[in-house]
């Protein structure tokens, strides 16, 4: 008889919620009795309101948001275990034992279920199966049903399509170049383009459905659910919401929260259902073989979501862009390389009658000596590959090269905008960060809409906040360049103190002697502290971004940043292939494509931060001090092209994959580029000016060379070496250096690298008139190249447009297309109806006064 009126309230529940939330698919674990059965449906029926007793019974009960299931033995299945719903997100925690009983262990418990149940409350579905290799893990797979998915896709205003483009695309002139590279069609066919719109649930006919199945396509799925996730409740205190997947992962209550990958490496899914994207991105994009074929973009996108779509787009066009810098630099270098014979000053430095006879002043006090001109020989000849004209030609060039390929980026990324849906992202498509709403409970009144709106922040608060923050940041930038000028200070203290130190001969082993100079000691050692504090520092700054965006409320204690931060430097296939070994115990069982999947690596907080920062500290090298390594671009290229094969492979087959993400551009790496374009003109300018001989050889060439200050009848480089270095008395040192020998006594001055007037000369010692002929070139050229660079810089963004004419059409004619379907149709229709319902009142009116005689 109890067990009768149990079962009649837990019916009676059912249906009240049933009509609360008609929509709303109750999922109940059959095998449960039928009091738990009735706690779950009262659990259902009001989360916030279970008594004390409810609440034991909802602790005994286990899992009771979800419905239990065996694993059906189908490794490769992507749905739940009636074949029929999609699995599109996976939950996994660790169950606590039976005998673990502490208070921590029971409010997890009942922050997980509290958290599943509001789920279901949702609309998500969700089906749970235990581990198949230990049996502690449970997986709860998430479905979200089509009524949920046009729900929130309205919500997000997630842009579905209207009708295929019918725009015709013009065809480039270097198609049949392109095609050679480009990955083969009939293996990843082209994606359809579309014509699309924010999603709106009451026109649901206007838009393209041939199947409701993939009209959401899996990537899009996912970043629904995740949504919901990031914003269901778990727990409520003070009246304040205690929600999102994040902090219950943070917490440990999850261990893990992930989409699953469609499909194996190595071959293609069996299931029916499997579009095997993985398994084509493994093959076409990621393997090493195709290390010069262009990457399927759409497919990544599709697969990844825009914001990883985006990156490799970046990573693809700059690589392609170094291809004409590789080149130039390389003719650069070859220049410089098949020149360096007829270099007149270097063979004015070997010329045992030029060279030969100039003695070198020692470079320290008491321990160095003097030295023959003749010993930088060989190092003069490769000075000569590096420091010509053909580098100042290069340097400007690579000036140009900057801002061509930020323009025609620009264009590029408008295209992929207009293409991947994310022209008016920013504006209508990106969302709130749960995080940042949960701490919006401040109460203002927006000024613009009279209408009370919640802040995390008063304006007051706001300002401290930007106070300290600020002061952070400018504190660090100031230890930055603390430890810069202690790393000068270093290596020009400890250079002399190696020069005193090292031995002259080490066993007699001239190979040793010859790179064991104080040069390279002090080089080295200078390095690995930079090394040193460069790691050190990177660790602090992870910790202190983390700090400043959450003002003070850390995700991670500090042991728990540290130990990641350690980890991050293990690689990533090592530490899969160590979870594999310590998993080989049930390798002979079938392993669900959810669990294999747990098993890969989790993607960090930073996503791609580190990615972009590897390429961005790249660029700057390759603009920044182009003019000292003109091979740096070639270098790059060839790097670029393994990173862009090594990065692909690594989130195909190392990662989990990675929830989808919106993304309109690359973010602020792109105003920080603009930035390093900027000063790169600079930096290559006073690289040429102040670091090489290039300014000096010109004004003896064109001045000093000739009378009045010379003594050639034509300009010629002929005497240079001798004009430029300057004439010390060995009379005037302090402490005489007493490792010449006998040979001190054959001369009576040495010779010194600077523009000063020599011994005897009224200004003796004093800067000469050659130095401030040098100084005013130098400033002059600095002046000019930039000012020619940037002018070039200037026609040529004016001339660029950063939205090429077809891409402008194209969002006209979408723009067109989403009026018409969406707005004008309706209200014709509307009107069309209103004419009809008019002419029949007047035809009534009329029939009614009509005179009776008629």
């Amino acid at each position: 008889m109890s067990g009768q009126w149990e079962l009649k309230t837990a019916c009676k529940l059912i249906k009240c919620r049933v009509r609360t939330q008609p929509k709303l698919i109750i999922v109940v674990f059959f095998s449960l009795n039928l009091t738990k059965l009735c706690c779950l449906c009262s659990l259902y029926c009001n989360v916030s309101a279970v008594d004390q007793n409810q609440q034991k019974a909802y602790n005994e009960i286990g899992i009771i948001c979800c419905s239990q299931a065996e694993f059906n033995q189908k490794p490769d299945s992507l749905f739940f275990n009636d074949g029929r719903r999609r699995l599109d997100f996976v939950l996994v925690y660790e169950e606590e034992k039976e005998k673990e009983n502490s208070k921590k262990s029971l409010r997890r418990k009942k922050m997980r279920q509290a958290y599943e149940s509001n789920l279901i409350s949702s609309g998500l579905q969700l089906e749970a199966t235990r581990s198949v290799l230990d049996g502690k893990c449970v997986f709860v797979k998430v479905h979200a049903p089509w009524e949920l998915l046009c729900r929130y896709a309205e919500i997000m205003h997630i842009k579905l399509p209207l009708q295929p483009n019918d725009l015709k695309t013009h065809k480039s002139a270097f198609k049949w170049i392109s095609k050679f590279f480009s990955v083969d069609e009939n293996i990843i066919k082209p994606e359809q383009e579309f014509f699309t719109a924010p999603f709106e649930n009451d026109r649901l006919s206007d838009f393209y459905i041939q199947d409701k199945d993939t009209f959401f396509n899996p990537a899009t799925r996912s970043r629904i659910v995740h949504f919901i996730l990031c914003r269901g409740v778990y727990a409520v205190r003070d009246n304040v919401k205690k929600f999102g997947i994040n902090k219950l992962l943070d917490s440990g209550i999850y261990k893990a929260a992930f989409p699953l990958h469609d499909s194996r490496l190595s071959h293609p899914s069996q299931d029916p259902g499997c579009t095997n994207e993985r398994y084509l991105l493994y093959r076409e994009w990621a393997h090493p073989r195709n290390i010069f074929k262009c990457q399927p973009l759409d497919l990544v996108r599709k697969y990844y979501g825009e914001k990883i779509g985006i990156y490799f787009a970046w990573l693809g066009f700059y690589t392609r862009m170094l291809v004409l810098a590789a080149v130039v630099g390389l003719g650069c270098f070859l220049y410089g390389y098949f020149a360096k014979e007829s270099c007149t000053w270097s063979q004015e430095v070997c010329d045992p009658n030029i060279g030969g006879k100039i003695i070198m002043c020692p470079q320290c006090d008491k321990e160095c000596t003097y030295w023959n001109l003749t010993v930088t020989c060989e190092s003069s000849k490769k000075l000569c590959i590096f420091d010509n004209f053909g580098t100042l030609v290069f340097a400007v060039f690579m000036g140009i090269w900057v801002t061509l390929f930020l323009e025609f980026w620009k264009r590029r990324q408008a295209e992929l905008e207009y293409e991947w849906d994310a022209v008016e992202f920013l504006e209508e498509e990106e969302q709130v960060r749960p995080e940042y709403e949960a701490r919006c409970d401040r109460v203002v009144v927006n000024e613009i809409t009279k209408q009370e709106e919640h802040v995390p922040y008063t304006a007051c608060g706001k300002c401290v906040r930007m106070t300290i923050c600020t002061s952070a940041v400018m504190f660090w930038i100031v230890l930055i360049i603390a430890s810069v000028i202690g790393i000068i200070v270093y290596r020009l203290s400890v250079f002399l103190v190696f020069s005193a130190k090292l031995p002259r001969h080490i066993n007699g082993t001239e190979a040793i002697q010859k790179y064991l100079t104080p040069q390279a000691a002090t080089s080295i050692t200078a390095s690995v502290i930079s090394f040193i504090i460069i790691m050190i520092l990177n660790m602090i700054y992870e910790k202190v971004a983390i700090m400043i965006t959450d003002f003070g409320k850390a995700i991670y204690s500090f042991s728990q940043t540290e130990y990641i931060l350690l980890l991050i430097y293990i690689p990533r296939w090592l530490k899969n292939l160590i979870g594999r070994c310590c998993s080989a115990a049930g390798s002979s069982r079938i392993v669900p494509c959810w669990e294999k999947d747990y098993h890969l690596q989790p993607v960090g907080k930073l996503g791609l931060f580190y990615e972009y920062l590897e390429m961005v500290i790249q660029f700057g090298f390759v603009t920044l001090f182009v003019a000292s390594f003109p091979l740096a671009p070639i270098l790059a290229l060839i790097n670029n092209l393994l990173e862009i094969r090594v990065d692909a492979w690594k989130i195909t087959t190392q990662f989990r994959r990675m929830v989808p993400q919106k993304a309109q551009d690359i973010g602020a790496w792109q105003p920080i580029m603009q930035g390093i374009a900027i000063l790169a003109v600079v930096t290559n300018a006073m690289i040429i000016a102040f670091t090489s001989d290039m300014i000096p050889r010109l004004v003896y060439y064109w001045s000093f060379s000739v009378p009045p200050y010379g003594n050639h009848k034509s300009f010629t480089m002929e005497g240079y070496i001798n004009n430029t270095l300057s004439v010390f008395a060995v009379s005037d040192f302090r402490n005489k250096s007493n490792n010449c020998g006998n040979d001190c006594l054959n001369f009576f001055d040495c010779r010194y690298r600077d523009f000063r007037y020599p011994p005897g000369h009224e200004h003796q010692y004093e800067r000469n008139i050659y130095y401030w002929h040098v100084i005013a070139a130098k400033l002059s050229f600095i002046i000019v190249m930039e000012h020619l660079i940037y002018f070039v810089k200037f026609i040529i963004s004016y001339i660029i447009p950063d939205v090429s004419k077809e891409t402008k059409s194209k969002i006209k004619r979408e723009k067109y297309l989403t009026q018409k379907l969406l707005h004008e149709n309706p209200l014709k229709a509307v009107k069309k109806n209103m004419g009809h319902i008019a002419d029949k009142l007047l035809k009534s009116t009329d029939s009614s006064f009509r005179p009776k005689y008629e």
